[in-house]
């Protein structure tokens, strides 16, 4: 269980993502080469005579004839976990639905630009103004840290770097 605090300070705790292994890598097999669509080769290495409590050195893993994208052995690229992700989802921190969270803080990754920022604010504003069933206080206050981000993110001018004539 992974435990994080609720709105109030109290932790909660997400329940972990359990299957079987056999299962979830024959699944992963299955799905690698009969369900994705792809031009690589679908073909995936087994190694063979594996036995319980292998050596650190022995190799045990399946491994694909060909994955580019570093992607084989993902069991969420699978759809194995979307009953799973989708609880997660619904879960609230703060009061807000977790893949809200997940929304905003994407628009602020390391290689997004101001530009790229902006825009995504302005979607999440019109998304905030559009939004049903949600009280108008609580509108309020999102427009309101949606402006105080804006204001955070707006190119700082030359009196407040000090650079200016009430700066010297």
């Amino acid at each position: 269980m992974v435990n994080v605090p609720d709105s109030s300070g109290s932790p909660i705790l997400f329940e972990p993502f359990v299957e079987s292994a056999r299962y979830a890598a024959a699944y992963r097999n299955y799905h690698w080469q009969h369900v994705r669509r792809t031009r690589q080769h679908t073909g995936i290495e087994a190694p063979e005579g594996v036995t319980p409590c292998p050596n650190k050195s022995d190799r045990i893993l399946d491994r694909p004839l060909a994955d580019g994208g570093g992607n084989f052995g993902r069991l969420a690229r699978t759809g194995m976990m979307k009953s799973y992700m989708k609880k997660l989802d619904d879960l609230q921190l703060c009061g807000i639905k977790k893949v809200c969270w997940r929304e905003f803080l994407k628009m602020f990754q390391e290689d997004t630009t101001d530009d790229q920022a902006r825009t995504a604010l302005e979607r999440l504003q019109q998304r905030v103004r559009m939004a049903k069933n949600v009280p108008s206080a609580r509108v309020h206050s999102t427009l309101a840290i949606i402006a105080e981000i804006e204001r955070l993110l707006a190119p700082i001018d030359a009196e407040e770097r000090g650079d200016g004539p009430a700066g010297r």
